[in-house]
């Protein structure tokens, strides 16, 4: 017996090295030989699950880390690692929240639910009703996340980030100056950083600024490029003749009979949605487009006036999105055909189906 443990844990040791030395399948075939040794090693099938993900064979990573969580219902990692995958891979946000409540409730087969294991679960609670829209529960569980196992940078960025899509920028903006604080390499906190900045820099807020090296958004989003360039591209930057063009042509590349039906709405360019919008309306700061009105059916059905309705083409968030000019005037094109088809009365399924989301 003891033999079989000394055998298992030496499968792996070798099945890390071969993951870290990016020698994928060696390392699975290390972990199935610790499986074989002990059929129910969690940290076999939770290793196995870590590297299927970084694979991206996630449905077969999910079956791991479930077995992991079968084989011993008190391996943290496991649980934490469905829980993230649940809601980074396959979107399944309310299946997360559940299985983040059975931890936190403190059940007895379950790990116990101490401070650093409260403090990951809030976190990850708090992605998923991010992903939810429900943007101040996902802000009061990242706090308590931090008040639970401390600030730390990673927390921060999570803060800043419901922040700025509350509309909340200034206090966004001292949030994620924490965190680069604490972490100045982290290139997700630099990125939304430059969001922030790019909405304070006309009116100057600078109250309660950490000297973090970042004073402009260009700076910041300079330096979370320079980190990961392929996450966090340089934004676009066309001018104003040049968008206007690359809208015009978008329309013309509309059917006839849409544009007719089109003939009526206005067509607006700004930078990003107002304060208005993103307070009132609970529209994303990083929106790139809007329709404003009432569609088509329901006006013509109502005999309501048209010459109120308008789209809106957000033209900072269109450029930040895109690889280069190319891909923006393709994107510029995608996004006014999908406020065109909310104009007409297409819901979300319906422009899906048609290509048009």
């Amino acid at each position: 017996m003891r033999k079989d443990k000394d055998r298992y844990w030496d499968c792996l040791d070798q099945a890390m090295e071969a993951s870290h030395g990016g020698r994928i399948e060696e390392a699975l075939a290390w972990l199935d030989e610790a499986l074989r040794v002990h059929p129910e090693g969690a940290e076999a099938h939770n290793g196995r699950g870590e590297i299927l993900w970084d694979d991206g064979r996630i449905d077969e990573a999910l079956i791991e880390f479930d077995r992991a969580t079968l084989a011993d219902g008190k391996f943290t990692a496991a649980h934490l690692n469905r829980i993230e995958l649940l809601i980074e891979e396959l979107g399944e946000f309310a299946t997360a929240v559940r299985l983040a409540d059975e931890l936190l409730a403190g059940r007895t087969e379950l790990p116990r639910p101490d401070r650093p294991l409260q403090a990951e679960v809030y976190y990850l609670k708090s992605k998923a009703l991010f992903y939810q829209d429900d943007l101040e529960g996902a802000l009061f569980l990242v706090r308590r996340a931090a008040k639970a196992g401390g600030e730390i940078g990673l927390y921060c960025a999570f803060e800043g980030q419901a922040l700025f899509e509350l509309g909340s920028y200034a206090e966004a903006k001292r949030v994620l100056e924490r965190g680069i604080a604490i972490d100045p390499d982290a290139a997700h906190t630099l990125y939304h950083l430059g969001l922030v900045l790019e909405r304070l820099e006309d009116g100057g807020d600078e109250s309660g600024s950490i000297p973090v090296g970042i004073e402009t958004s260009a700076q910041a989003f300079s330096r979370a490029n320079s980190l990961e360039p392929q996450q966090f591209p340089l934004p676009i930057d066309l001018d104003d003749s040049g968008f206007l063009a690359a809208v015009d042509a978008a329309i013309a590349n509309l059917p006839r009979s849409i544009r007719e039906k089109i003939e009526g709405v206005s067509l607006q360019i700004e930078d990003f949605p107002n304060l208005d919008l993103v307070r009132g309306e609970r529209i994303s700061p990083q929106t790139l487009g809007l329709f404003m009105g009432i569609p088509r059916t329901e006006a013509l059905a109502a005999d309501q006036p048209l010459d109120l309705d308008r789209i809106l083409l957000f033209k900072k968030n269109l450029e930040k999105i895109c690889q280069d000019e190319e891909d923006l005037i393709d994107q510029i094109q995608i996004t006014l055909r999908h406020e065109v088809g909310h104009y007409l009365g297409l819901d979300e399924d319906d422009l899906e189906r048609l290509g048009l989301a």
